[in-house]
């Protein structure tokens, strides 16, 4: 999308970044996995492209993964979703989710936002539980 503009959607709770266990992979390394879906109602901006981002700080890099991109339906909504596989050099901190249009400024109403680990972290008491 050329000279694309970014609109926050949301910031990301710590808590929420922090429940993700992180998966070794051969080629990417360690990586963080997310669903992650977004209602939104773009007044006036039916049948425009927009993209769905995930930005995240890692340690001192700023990364960026591209989640899902469509028109805007008839009625300006539309749903964005996805599974965002976030490559993990050090920690995840500060993660946002940013929505990519061409119009420099866009109305966005955030009708409804999740995001969940894949595969959350499960603290030690509840594994000894499980295992007991």
């Amino acid at each position: 999308m050329p000279n694309a503009h970014e609109t926050l959607i949301g910031q990301v709770p710590a808590h929420l970044v922090q429940s993700a266990h992180l998966q070794l992979t051969d080629y990417e390394g360690r990586v963080a996995e997310f669903n992650v879906a977004a209602w939104l109602h773009l007044p006036g901006q039916a049948n425009s492209l927009v993209s769905l981002q995930v930005r995240y700080r890692d340690g001192d890099q700023l990364r960026s993964v591209n989640l899902d991109h469509a028109k805007v339906g008839a009625q300006d909504k539309i749903l964005l979703s996805g599974v965002a596989r976030l490559p993990v050099a050090q920690r995840i901190e500060e993660m946002q989710i940013r929505l990519r249009s061409a119009l420099p400024r866009l109305e966005v109403k955030v009708e409804e936002l999740f995001v969940q680990a894949v595969e959350p972290t499960v603290a030690p008491a509840l594994t000894a539980q499980a295992n007991a």
